[in-house]
Formats: structure tokens, sequence, C-alpha cells
């Protein structure tokens, strides 16, 4: 078959849960002996065009600055990739057997929705998140969030295969009436499944990582690591990221008094994330909102328990068994305690956070994943 897969971002030129799933999923196809073409933005400098074995990669628009200074995403780069996608499908669209596609950025599905009648090609999509009312109004106003969710509304009305990876997301794309069938895909962890052998003994370190915008609530690493260091001897930790709100982290350790106790070193290689996290205590993930939670299983792989918020919009919860991998607290100002009560669980809880990982890891594996969107292919 000849898919075309579509996302405005790229591994490893920007990097993230879904850039890592799509250059995976390419991968794969073409591994399979299908022909794969991958439609993006273009993020590479010119005679650096990506390589991949057995994948065409098109830029279907010029390069642009997809966040703004706030950390959200520019309303000008989906616009301008939708008319991308939809000029290439034109053009291209009856070469096609499947056109598999990210719901977000949206217009470049609406694109897609547009040209099937024409090019009669099956229509995959993958909602990584859906949004509520709610948070529209929160990340974009009350005029531009009415437009924001709008457009989704729309999108979820285009006949589709439909495909998300947690739970919380399923559910509010049946009650949102989405016009298709709904697969949930557990797994995107694509490390070893055997684990990491017997994990490390813990070191007094706590480890975050990820993006720093203000959905990750990074700043709050550092208050909780203050407050557990009366129980937790020596406590340290790292701040792995960068992005809009490191500011505020650096700002955070100034006031609580933190230098030398924590640092935010910016984004680090992945072989030292890895050794670091290996070490660590716990991985804290303050973040309320998180459409899947990848660190929360590669913390597993190693036998590192996590620590994570309750909230509306955090599916990562949905990876922690309470007590046997992590803890899950309803505040942030719980987070302090919860490193203690790590602490103080001792190796029995890195043990049975490894059994934990042992146990599921074929599910959450990416292979489990793209075997099913692989099989939906067919007709």
């Amino acid at each position: 078959m000849h898919i075309c897969l579509v996302y405005d971002c790229l591994f490893p030129w920007t990097v993230g849960g879904a850039e890592r799933w799509y250059r995976d999923l390419a991968e794969r196809l073409a591994a399979d002996g299908h022909a794969v073409t991958y439609l993006t933005l273009r993020q590479w400098e010119a005679g650096d065009e990506p390589q991949i074995p057995g994948v065409q990669v098109v830029a279907a628009g010029p390069r642009l600055a997809l966040y703004g200074a706030d950390g959200n995403r520019r309303v000008a780069p989906p616009l301008v990739f939708g008319a991308g996608v939809l000029w290439h499908l034109l053009r291209r669209g009856r070469r096609y057997d499947v056109v598999h596609t990210a719901s977000f950025p949206y217009f470049s599905l609406l694109a897609a929705a547009a040209v099937r009648p024409l090019a009669r090609f099956r229509l995959v999509v993958d909602w990584h998140e859906l949004w509520s009312r709610a948070y529209w109004r929160e990340y974009l106003g009350g005029i531009g969030g009415r437009v924001g969710w709008a457009v989704q509304w729309l999108c979820l009305k285009v006949p589709q295969r439909a495909f998300c990876f947690a739970q919380l997301t399923a559910g509010r794309l049946r009650a949102e009436g989405v016009r298709g069938d709904v697969t949930v895909l557990e797994g995107e962890y694509g490390g070893p499944l055997e684990g990491r052998g017997d994990p490390a003994p813990a070191e007094p370190l706590v480890v975050f990582a990820g993006r720093h915008i203000a959905e990750k609530r990074a700043p709050a690493v550092v208050g909780a690591v203050m407050a557990a260091r009366s129980g937790v001897p020596g406590l340290r930790g790292v701040i792995f990221g960068d992005g809009p709100e490191r500011p505020r982290v650096e700002a955070e350790i100034g006031r609580l008094g933190a230098h030398g106790i924590v640092e935010a070193p910016g984004f680090a290689p992945a072989a030292e994330l890895e050794a670091t996290l290996a070490r660590a205590l716990c991985m804290v993930l303050p973040s309320r909102r998180e459409g899947y939670g990848q660190i929360v299983v590669e913390s597993a792989a190693a036998g590192v328990p996590s620590v994570l918020v309750r909230a509306e919009d955090n599916a990562a919860t949905e990876l922690i068994a309470e007590g046997v991998n992590g803890f899950v607290v309803e505040d942030v100002s719980e987070l302090g305690a919860a490193i203690v009560r790590v602490h103080a669980s001792g190796p029995a809880l890195r043990a049975s956070t490894a059994a934990w990982f042992a146990e599921n890891a074929e599910r959450l594996s990416i292979e489990s994943s793209l075997a099913v969107v692989a099989a939906s292919y067919r007709p």
C-alpha cells in the first residue's frame, strides 16, 4: 500500500511524544514494505533534508516558528500547513491508499477530509488529546477558544478511523460523537521490553523531564524538593528541559534558596537523561495536561517510581498503579509529602515498579500499537 502520514513536526528536528510516534510509524511501515510519504512543515536547513530509509519526506510548507513566546501554538503555521496538505492531496491524493493524520493541528485533517471524496483514500486519525471547552477558553481566550472548539468539533464530525492513547481521550471522543470507531493504543514505549535489570540503588534525587510550559508546572518541582528535604536528607533535584517557563523555574530556585540543590540544565542527550533517571529516587511530573505520559513508562523500565498530580486533563495518571509504581496526589502542594513517601517505601517500591513494567511492557510497547495500526489499513 501507499500510505501518507501527515504531521507538521518531524523527529528529531522537533522532540515530543507525537513526533516519536510518527517517526516510528513511518519506519515500521517502510520496513513492512509499504510505500510511505511523510507530509510535514520544513524544519531543516537546505542541504540537510531528512533521510529516512524507505520514506519520502515532503515539505508541505515553509519553516515556521510553531510556538509563541507564551509557549502556546501559533495560529499561522496550522493554517499554512493545512493549505499545503490540501494542495499536495489535490495533486497526489489518488496515489494513496491511506492518509493517516494527527487530529492536531486540525486544518490538515480538514484538508484531507475535503479531498477524500475525490481521491477515495481511507482516512485514519490519531487523537493525542481532545480538549474541553473550558481548556480552549483558557488556552485562547473567550473568542479564540470558541473558534478553536468549533474547529475541533468539525474534525470530530469527519468520518474516520480514530485512534487515541488514553481512556480519558476515548471517553471524550465518544461523548462528543466522533464519526468512526475509536481504538485506544496503549503503547508508545520504544525501549527494551526486558527492562534494564535490577533497579539501581536510589540516590536522594528527584528528576523532572519535559518542555517548560505552563501546563507542565515545572516550577512546582523546586518547592516539592525543598519541602521533602526534611524527610529525605540531602535530597536534590534536576529539572531537564527548556521552554517559556524556564525563567520561572530559575526564579523559583532563587526565591527558595535552592541553588546547588535544584539544577535546571536544559535539554540533555538521551543517554544522560536515562542515566540520571535510573539512579533517581523518583520521577516527578506535576503536569495538569498529558495525553499519555511516556516518561512514566520510561521511568518504570528503570525501576524508578513516579509521582503525578491528578487533574481533569491528565491522562498520565492512567499509567500509575497506586503504591505499585508510584503515587498520584490531589494537588501540587502534596508533592513533597509524596516524595518522602517514596523514600520511606525503600527498595520494595523500586522492585514493585520494575515488576509492574515487566508485567505491562508488551502492552505498553510501541510495537503493539504499530501492529494494530498497520492491521487497520487493510480494507
